[in-house]
């Protein structure tokens, strides 16, 4: 049986290798942490939105980031220090602003293919991830800004999306928790949200009755061609015990050998590339959530059931059950730093005590670096080497996209390798 190995256990590996697995692959997961889903996939915003497929090269997200610069508090904060990564990767945003309509009509219609086959997965499999399928309200403070995102919304639903105009009064109707008054707003009915890290989990352990097996604990050390026999088409992937891992084990490298590596590593997969040969721009962009824990019956019934998104806050809002809302928000460019900033948060919590009547008392926070490449296309084929495949640097939509990047990661194997040898 033909061997893929699959580095990374979040939404995108774990999808990954779930897709193969049902097309007859053997499959192994490899992740450094000793539990799937526990970076970028542990507590995002919850979304699954296609309505914010909209990418983010346009001249106007370059002007407010240099004015934001100053201000510790702002939706979207660039780190000036330099690093070749980060500029490279700024140079080549900017190169991609020609390409803003066209990519993001392809992300309307990867968001598309992928919210029908999340369904279907979670349906087939029983996950329990409290999906909420009440649509996405998209609000608005001033006419300035509603103007714009006018044109934004015309392009979203020439891509298919199902999105339309709703009035000051008819944010209220849909979503009665909200507090202030708005100017307008757009809301996509078919939208959907829900726990990104209990969906991982729950796919993990259904993908185990289909053979795939998890190496948690473990990171890849080298990756390079099977020297140990001679006209090997195999590749040899050596692994080093993660310091989580390093007191529950004796041994100190793993080999393991494969016929064909995904690497689907979030940030991470920046390095790996370099390793394969391979340049993948993938640059982390930090984003910032609080988990609300409604323990009191007037923030149970005052907290949004609807999905929401503030245009000028730049922050959403997802309701996880009975008792949490998921607010999230804010893009950091400021390398690999993992630091929860008290900044950062604070804003958060300062804008739900300002929109709803919930207790803001017990505030889970949490920091996640997204893996976002300049044009926000995720990357989905073959590398150079042979054996050498790519399902990575989904940014801010992973939760989004997943679904249908790992259909077509599998399918592409599939041409290049018969599941079965």
């Amino acid at each position: 049986m033909t061997h893929i190995v699959v580095i990374g256990a979040g939404i995108t590996g774990v999808t990954t290798a779930y897709e193969l697995a049902l097309l007859g692959f053997e499959v192994t997961v490899i992740d450094r942490h000793l539990y799937v889903a526990m970076e970028t996939s542990f507590a995002n915003g919850g979304q699954l939105s296609a309505c914010n497929a909209e990418v983010w090269n346009q001249k106007s997200t370059v002007i407010k980031g240099l004015k934001w610069m100053a201000q510790k508090d702002a939706p979207l904060l660039l780190n000036p220090s330099f690093s070749v990564q980060k500029y490279s990767w700024l140079i080549a945003f900017l190169r991609h602003i020609k390409d803003y309509q066209a990519n993001t009509l392809e992300t309307v219609r990867l968001a598309l293919l992928a919210r029908e086959r999340l369904f279907a997965i979670a349906d087939q499999e029983g996950i329990d991830f409290d999906l909420e399928k009440r649509g996405i309200l998209h609000f608005f403070h001033n006419q300035q800004d509603y103007a714009v995102a006018s044109k934004v919304n015309q392009l979203l639903c020439q891509g298919g999306l199902h999105r339309y105009a709703v009035s000051a009064e008819e944010i209220k109707q849909i979503e009665p928790a909200l507090q202030q008054n708005y100017y307008g707003g757009f809301y996509c009915p078919d939208d959907a949200t829900g726990d990104i890290h209990k969906f991982s989990v729950g796919l993990a352990n259904a993908s185990l009755k289909y053979g795939v097996q998890y190496r948690m604990g473990w990171q890849v050390q080298h990756i390079a061609p099977d020297s140990q026999q001679i006209n090997s088409q195999q590749i040899s992937l050596t692994l080093q015990p993660s310091p989580e891992h390093v007191a529950a084990t004796s041994q100190d490298l793993e080999y393991l050998h494969a016929d064909a590596i995904v690497v689907c590593a979030g940030v991470e997969s920046y390095h790996l590339a370099q390793q394969c040969g391979d340049r993948v721009q993938v640059y982390p962009v930090k984003g910032y959530s609080i988990t609300i824990q409604l323990q009191d019956q007037q923030s149970i019934a005052a907290a949004p059931w609807v999905s929401l998104l503030d245009e000028g806050a730049k922050i959403v809002t997802s309701r996880l059950g009975q008792q949490r809302l998921r607010v999230a928000g804010t893009a950091e460019f400021n390398g690999y730093n993992r630091d929860i900033r008290a900044d950062r948060i604070q804003p958060l919590i300062d804008w739900v005590n300002q929109h709803f009547r919930v207790s803001t008392e017990h505030v889970i926070p949490w920091a996640g670096l997204r893996p976002m490449m300049p044009n926000m296309l995720p990357v989905v084929g073959k590398g150079k080497q042979r054996g050498i495949f790519y399902n990575t640097g989904h940014g801010h939509l992973g939760w989004t996209l997943s679904a249908a990047t790992a259909v077509m990661l599998a399918q592409t194997i599939a041409q290049h390798y018969p599941a079965h040898t």
